[in-house]
Formats: C-alpha cells, sequence, structure tokens
C-alpha cells in the first residue's frame, strides 16, 4: 500500500487514498471503482451536474441531500455513495473529478492495470486492438493494459499512442508537418 501512495498527491489525491484504504478493507476497491465509474459518467453527460458539484452558492447540507438523491436514482450506493456524501458535508465536491481520478489510478496500480489512449483516424478492427493491447503489455513490463480508443480523421492516417506518461505520435499529419519543416529550414 504504501507503494501506491506516491501515485496521488494534494487534497484530492488524500481522499481517494484514504476511500481506497477503506474499499481494500472491506474488499469493495471493484464496486468502488464502478459506483465511481457511473457517478464520473454522470458528470459528463450533465452541465447542470458539473454546475451543482462546483457551485460555492449551496449549502453543504443542500448538496448532501441533493446528491443523496442522485445517487439513489443513480444506483450508487454502500462505500461510494457515503464517501461522494462525505465529500460534500466537508464542501469539497468541487474537487470530485480529481479524486475519483486518482482513485482510478489507485485501482489500476493495485490491479496491475494500465491506461493507453489511442487516436486513429479510422475505427480499429479487434484483432488490431487485440494486437495493440499485446505490444502495449510487452512496454509495461507485462501488464494488462486496457485501451481507449478515440477516432480522429484529422491525424489523416497512422495512430497516436498515450501510455502514462509517454507519448508516440506516429500519425501522417505530423509526419508531414515535419517533413514541412524540414524543407523550409532547406529552402
Amino acid at each position: 500500500m504504501a507503494q501506491l501512495e506516491t501515485l496521488v498527491s494534494g487534497m484530492a489525491g488524500r481522499y481517494a487514498q484514504a476511500l481506497f484504504e477503506l474499499a481494500s478493507e472491506t474488499g469493495a476497491t471493484d464496486a468502488v471503482a464502478a459506483d465511481l465509474a457511473a457517478f464520473a459518467a454522470l458528470l459528463d453527460e450533465s452541465s447542470d451536474l458539473q454546475r451543482f458539484v462546483k457551485s460555492p452558492v449551496f449549502s453543504a447540507e443542500e448538496q448532501v441531500k441533493a446528491l443523496g438523491a442522485i445517487l439513489e436514482a443513480a444506483g450508487i450506493t454502500g462505500v461510494a455513495a457515503n464517501f461522494l456524501k462525505l465529500v460534500a458535508s466537508k464542501r469539497r465536491l468541487f474537487a470530485v473529478a480529481d479524486m475519483i481520478r486518482d482513485y482510478k489510478t489507485l485501482h489500476d496500480a493495485a490491479r496491475g492495470v494500465a491506461r493507453a489512449a489511442v487516436t486513429v483516424a479510422e475505427p480499429l478492427k479487434d484483432e488490431h486492438v487485440e494486437a495493440l493491447k499485446g505490444a502495449l503489455a510487452e512496454l509495461t513490463g507485462g501488464k494488462e493494459v486496457e485501451i481507449a480508443v478515440k477516432v480522429d480523421p484529422a491525424i489523416i492516417g497512422g495512430l497516436v499512442v498515450q501510455l502514462g506518461s509517454r507519448m508516440v505520435d506516429g500519425s501522417l499529419r505530423t509526419k508531414l508537418n515535419s517533413l514541412r519543416t524540414r524543407m523550409k529550414e532547406v529552402g
């Protein structure tokens, strides 16, 4: 557990660390991760909810009460629901997205999972995704790799991979821009 502590920092990291330790003690790390992911999805989908969690206008009591109704409607219960209500009662709901991100980091590290963001010009076939997972697993020393694929036709071809702090840009757009820059230097 001590080595996981170095993965997160700041106020959000301390909250995430405390939640992860509690979830570990109760054997609920996966359930908490799923509930937090569901809440993060709600945040992503609703600009009203985003304004609500960031607004200093609402009192802690109002935030806890409203959050309780939202969580109940979303089916988020147990440790995750109690955590989110605690965060609201402590007037820290504005940082909940960072707390969720930090919890996910701790959860992934404990499970030996690495996450990669891949940008491609066209959708990948399943066999290409599996081949990419295999190649990235080798780079991470055999960790399981979960890939989020984003399609962006502007890269023209190739792919851009971000794995942790490492980024490999093998897009045709970047190669063409590099070639254009070298041609300007020569001419």
